[in-house]
């Protein structure tokens, strides 16, 4: 069995019907696979919503008041009754044999335990050419055709297909694992975002969990999904808010898993590190520089914010 959790917050109702669209579309017999929704506190409630797809999927509503997308995860992750746990986003399609292909794939290797694919983007408007450095910032990405796989263990290097939020397939033992974790260490529960804060290091640290414990991951082709991206998104000031808080919280994912490659620096010292970036990548030159230096930021801040004690996961 598999339990698909779908975390959401006032969903753009455009985007969550083709979301759902997607799940209704999947080749997976209905019997092998559960719908959770967790609403994270939308206003109105999502049970009041009048999207038709919810009924038809017969998906399952899970309240969690606490705001945030690792609670809103937490509370899928308790509430879920599969083996297997597929997160998809509000903004997510997945190709129709996705579940299928989950399935397949954990069923033939018992020791893998997390994976996603290639995410495509399928844009509101044509995305500036200067925002393409900065798509890997939306989580897209496609690696090819060969499938990837690292071997977990304890210090297990971070690979570089590790698999990304969307889409992401794991063991359900392994995200128990997780929460049992991030209840031992409350550290974690502000790695990622919440209202409009742009913290984005939950699904790395989830998966190095999942790593550090033993299991595998995998970047498999077939495990493909489209990225609805609106053209906000695309804003200047909205990628250099994203980068920053992707570096803050990745430095401090490092640390909580010992790989931590830089040093710790005082606090007092960040404001000048910072004007000092400002100068060296010509941070006013245009949008480009500018989040670049966003990144450049939020490495220092999370450098004078991190604590070396190892997570509880990797003790």
């Amino acid at each position: 069995m598999i339990s698909v959790i779908l975390p959401t917050r006032n969903p753009h109702p455009g985007r969550l019907h083709r979301t759902l669209a997607g799940l209704a579309a999947q080749s997976l017999a209905r019997a092998h696979w559960e719908l959770l929704i967790v609403d994270n506190g939308s206003e109105p409630a999502l049970a009041t919503v009048g999207e038709p797809l919810l009924s038809a999927l017969g998906a399952r509503l899970v309240t969690e008041p606490e705001p945030g997308l690792t609670s809103a995860r937490l509370a899928g992750i308790c509430a879920a009754g599969g083996d297997i746990l597929v997160f998809v986003d509000d903004d997510n399609v997945l190709a129709a044999t996705y579940l299928a292909s989950v399935a397949e794939r954990f069923a033939a290797a018992p020791a893998l335990a997390a994976a996603s694919g290639p995410v495509v983007p399928e844009w509101e408007t044509p995305p500036p050419a200067w925002t393409r450095e900065f798509h890997g910032l939306l989580a897209l990405r496609d690696l090819g055709p060969e499938p990837r796989l690292a071997r977990g263990g304890p210090g297990t290097p971070w690979p570089d297909f590790a698999p990304v939020g969307a889409g992401l397939a794991i063991k359900r033992s392994h995200a128990l694992a997780y929460a049992d974790a991030v209840a031992r260490d409350p550290r974690r529960l502000a790695l990622d975002r919440t209202g409009a804060c742009l913290a984005s290091g939950g699904d790395n640290d989830l998966v190095f969990t999942a790593l550090h414990a033993g299991g595998n991951v995998a970047y498999f082709p077939e495990l493909r999904l489209t990225h609805l991206i609106p053209a906000g998104r695309l804003d200047a000031v909205y990628l250099a808010r994203l980068n920053r808080g992707i570096m803050r919280t990745w430095v401090r994912v490092l640390a909580l898993h010992g790989q931590f490659p830089w040093p710790r620096i005082a606090p007092a010292t960040v404001p000048l590190r910072v004007a000092r970036a400002w100068v060296r990548l010509r941070a006013w030159r245009g949008p480009a520089e500018k989040v670049r230096w966003a990144g450049a930021r939020g490495q220092f801040e999370g450098q004078a914010e991190i604590d070396t004690r190892p997570s509880g996961a990797d003790r």
